[in-house]
């Protein structure tokens, strides 16, 4: 189904989803030698930064146009937990997409396991927006946006930093994205799907009493049945991505050091010595290849 077939031009109301990841707090994450993979035994997992600031960006839109936001999120159980601190920044509803199938899925198959949930939230509410943070912490490839974007055929915009206007009457939207040596100004329809950069927006604090609803709150779980998957596309069966090896980059030693309690001139001499002398270094020449005489 397309999105963007069904979307009334003239409605007032917006409903906008907002796709999360639950991931590992990075300042404290290790690598298995062995399986290559991260270790998340006893790290505290945390709410995708970049995530949030989608979340405080669709809150405002609600704010500005009248609405409804919910929030999603792929993931175990626990995830739940993460979905509840949408609800007490202000989301409207929170559901939780969560079976055994969805494990070690890769950014293709987690782009299908969520556009299949978006897709049924549109059967029930026809969804206006869609936003993501730019990328996950601990993934860092920003593919997974993109992806749900592309199936769901969204007018696509990554690396937002700005949030210009909507217009729901017409069906249009305009907003500002972050380019190597500047900025790019662009205008679309909606449906649309958003990736924001941090700037975009500043999270809100939720207040006590949203947090002691949000406790209360009863999450939906949706499993690849109420989301209508095909079981190839989901997991590791639907994941292409093989990872070979993962690990940390190598240690650099420290450089020189150069005490100036003596004298700055003495030290600036000796760095500058160094500096020279590198500069001048030739490079080894490389041994010839052996060939083989034919």
């Amino acid at each position: 189904m397309n999105l963007k077939a069904r979307m009334t031009i003239g409605a007032e109301a917006m409903h906008v989803v907002c796709c999360l990841k639950q991931v590992p707090d990075t300042a404290e994450i290790g690598i298995d030698p062995e399986t290559n993979t991260l270790i998340r035994e006893g790290v505290e997992a945390i709410a995708n930064p970049y995530d949030l600031v989608a979340v405080e960006l669709a809150l405002q839109v609600r704010d500005a146009h009248g609405g409804w936001v919910t929030t999603v999120c792929m993931g175990p159980p626990q995830a739940a937990a993460m979905l509840r601190e949408t609800l007490a920044m202000g989301a409207d509803q929170a559901i939780l997409l969560s079976d055994r199938a969805f494990a070690g899925a890769d950014t293709l198959a987690t782009s299908y396991t969520l556009a299949q949930a978006i897709r049924r939230m549109d059967q029930e509410d026809e969804v206006s927006l869609v936003l993501c943070g730019k990328q996950a912490i601990d993934g860092d490839t920003a593919q997974t946006g993109p992806g749900v974007a592309t199936r769901l055929d969204l007018t696509q915009f990554t690396y937002v930093t700005r949030l210009d206007w909507i217009d729901p009457q017409s069906g249009s939207i305009q907003l500002q994205r972050k380019l190597e040596n500047g900025r790019e100004i662009l205008k679309g329809s909606l449906p649309a799907l958003l990736t924001v950069e941090l700037e975009a927006a500043k999270p809100r604090r939720a207040s006590l009493p949203s947090v002691m609803r949000s406790q209360r709150a009863e999450i939906p779980v949706w499993d690849a049945q109420a989301i209508d998957a095909e079981k190839g596309s989901l997991g590791i069966k639907g994941s292409p991505t093989w990872v070979r090896h993962i690990g940390a980059p190598p240690s650099k030693e420290a450089g020189p050091r150069f005490d100036a309690a003596e004298g700055i001139s003495e030290a600036v001499r000796q760095s500058l010595d160094i500096l020279f002398a590198e500069a001048t270094e030739e490079p080894e020449a490389p041994e010839p290849a052996e060939t083989e005489a034919q």
